[in-house]
């Protein structure tokens, strides 16, 4: 089956069969290369600084988006129904304990309740597959076909052990694409591939406190990298408040402060969830970023 090109996942730069099972940078493969139009369309109209096209089609733009959420305030609480999917192969599914999707659980919702979102865990599957759980293609269509639940506003992530490409996760931005639509098959590939060794209790020393799944969360509910772009000059992330970065952060720098873009801004925002940062120097997103979330929620989520 060939999916549609606004649901192809992030997958970065694959090696094949590599696998993350020792402490070392965070890694995501998910980038605005795979965004569709729609999505890039509307992040362009939404930040203040930048131009659509013509003045007339950044209008439209703004127009149609606000139509789209009139009737729903940005504000509102938003429950997201989630499936966590442990992906193991023969070797490791040991090493995924029973505790872990609880715990999981608690790192998301820690996260995300003051920015007031919470995830319903509705399911845990647990498989055994050696193909699956390392998510080269074309296993990792086959996988999704096989386990994914839900509708589009269900979040559904697949924790595989030996999660392939030298990342710790990947996940599809919102689009369009369900609109409409209640055939499952259209956004069979919509979710976020994480290394199962990052959730709590896991063997990926810094990044074992599920913060992992929390970034790419983050992505599918329409947030970019906080250096999207590696430019102190352009767009970035397209929202407003969080500062300049040029490069990703490797571990918590704090002294010195990292600074990559000085004199257009603060310090690099090495707190925020959409950095590279560690598990333990994320502290959370700032208030736009929480808007943009329940924006693209509504846009592109709720109601399919």
């Amino acid at each position: 089956m060939v999916l549609p090109k606004p649901l192809l996942t992030s997958v970065g730069v694959f090696l094949s069969h590599l696998t993350l099972t020792t402490a070392q940078a965070f890694d995501c493969g998910t980038d605005t290369s795979h965004a569709s139009e729609h999505f890039l369309s509307t992040i362009s109209s939404l930040h203040s600084p930048q131009t659509n096209g013509s003045p007339a089609a950044r209008a439209a733009s703004i127009l149609t988006t606000r139509d789209t959420t009139s009737q729903k305030d940005n504000n509102t609480a938003i429950t997201i129904d989630t499936i966590f999917h442990i992906v193991a192969t023969p070797s490791k599914k040991s090493t995924i304990t029973n505790d872990m999707p609880s715990a999981q659980l608690d790192a998301l919702n820690a996260a995300y309740n003051p920015y007031d979102i919470t995830f319903n865990l509705v399911n845990v599957t647990w498989t055994t597959n050696e193909a699956w759980a390392v998510g080269a293609s074309p296993a990792d269509a086959e996988m999704k076909k096989s386990l994914r639940q839900g509708t589009y506003r269900t979040l559904n992530l697949y924790f595989q052990t030996d999660l392939t490409g030298g990342v710790l996760g990947r996940c599809t931005l919102p689009s369009p694409i369900a609109n409409g639509r209640s055939d499952p098959s259209v956004y069979l590939s919509d979710g976020c591939n994480v290394n199962a060794n990052t959730m709590p209790g896991g063997d990926l020393e810094d990044y074992n406190a599920g913060k992992t799944a929390v970034h790419e969360a983050g992505h599918w509910l329409g947030l970019l990298h906080t250096f999207e772009g590696n430019s102190c000059d352009g767009p970035g992330d397209y929202i407003d408040d969080t500062p300049p970065e040029r490069e990703a952060t490797d571990g918590c720098p704090v002294d010195p402060v990292k600074s990559t873009c000085q004199g257009k801004g603060d310090a690099d925002p090495i707190h925020n969830f959409m950095d590279y940062s560690s598990d333990a120097c994320y502290e959370g997103f700032t208030k736009l970023q929480h808007d943009r979330m329940h924006f693209m929620w509504n846009l592109y989520r709720d109601g399919n």
